[in-house]
């Protein structure tokens, strides 16, 4: 599938890439940032989540299908640059993030300004740019409006629900319920329901599949897009960056209110708690604060409450599968993923 989304990709961007170089050759170079960043990797989780939605409710493999999984590509490659931003995030698949990169490219330009702030502001418009350009990769997708209409119907809540994902996550630390319930709130609605459930939704839709069959696909989606997020949060606190490509610790330097640290206020010591409370939230967290908070992390049994949680979660996600009336290629297919979305180390 990812060679399939890359392959629309390097089409719709060549193909759309004159208007923009027509206004300004800087504004071609910014598209060319652009297509470098989406085509720099990445895992197509939700073009292939897509995909499957739709051979499971009877669709075939097709190019318009390939736009529109281009369109979720670019929607994500949105939702990443932005990110960074938001967490100040110095690396991204191994490489500079998009305002690193503007940022050091103004530096060289001429000195003077505010590098960091151009940086900022130009990776803002980039993300901008591919936010724009999802709309017009699934509305030219080539798909009549009876299939079209619902499936953007269903993109559009997708993007309304990152976007208050991603506030929340912002918000998370200054909000502490010990529950985790707010955790797991910021876990579905930024990146559970957007990489999971609603390309399900999105790809069952665009095949008219039933009703009954696309409500018991979401069924199969939510706990496993759940378990996405909280894996990218153990990631995020153990990971090695040589396979993330990405640093290890940035969500403690946000003091981000993960279900690692929710369960980690809830389960610790009064002494523990404390250190957590002291640690987190710091911008220039060192190796030896990460170190800590991981040992924290582990000792109160948090990591493993969260292993927990996660390997729950699948066991629900594969449960609601095996009632689906699927094929039997298309179920093996979506049992794969889910435990590829689980148990990855990147």
């Amino acid at each position: 599938m990812a060679a399939l989304t890359n392959r629309s990709l390097v089409g719709f961007l060549a193909r759309t890439r004159p208007e923009f170089a027509e206004i300004d050759p800087c504004v071609g170079e910014l598209y060319d940032d652009l297509t470098r960043f989406v085509l720099s990797g990445g895992k197509r989780l939700r073009p292939a989540f897509l995909y499957w939605g739709h051979l499971a409710c009877g669709g075939e493999e097709s190019e318009p299908l390939l736009a529109v999984a281009s369109g979720l590509e670019l929607l994500h490659a949105f939702a990443l640059v932005h990110d960074d931003i938001m967490d100040g995030s110095d690396l991204r698949r191994g490489q500079p993030t998009v305002h690193r990169a503007h940022e050091a490219a103004r530096r060289q330009r001429r000195p003077g300004g505010d590098p960091v702030l151009h940086g900022i502001s130009a990776a803002i418009l980039l993300g901008d740019l591919a936010f724009t350009l999802a709309d017009r990769a699934i509305q030219e997708s080539g798909f009549g409006a009876e299939r079209l209409g619902p499936a953007f119907a269903v993109f559009t809540v997708l993007r309304q629900e990152v976007l208050a994902g991603q506030y929340l996550d912002l918000l998370g630390g200054e909000r502490t319920e010990a529950d985790g319930a707010l955790a797991l709130r910021i876990a579905r609605f930024k990146t559970g329901r957007y990489s999971v459930e609603r390309p399900l939704q999105m790809g069952a839709v665009l095949a008219a599949g039933a009703a009954s069959l696309v409500e018991g696909l979401s069924a199969y989606g939510l706990p496993l897009g759940e378990a996405f997020q909280l894996r990218d949060d153990i990631l995020g606190a153990t990971g090695d960056p040589a396979v993330t490509g990405k640093p290890t610790g940035d969500d403690f330097r946000q003091g981000k209110h993960t279900y690692l640290v929710a369960e980690a206020r809830l389960r610790g010591s009064a002494g523990q708690r404390r250190r957590l409370t002291a640690l987190l939230g710091s911008a220039d967290l060192g190796g030896e604060g990460v170190a800590e908070i991981r040992g924290i992390l582990e000792d109160s049994g948090a990591l493993a409450a969260t292993e927990a949680r996660i390997k729950s979660l699948l066991a629900e996600s594969l449960a609601r599968l095996d009632g689906l009336p699927v094929e039997p290629a298309t179920a093996a297919a979506l049992g794969d993923l889910a435990r590829y979305v689980a148990r990855r180390a990147r």
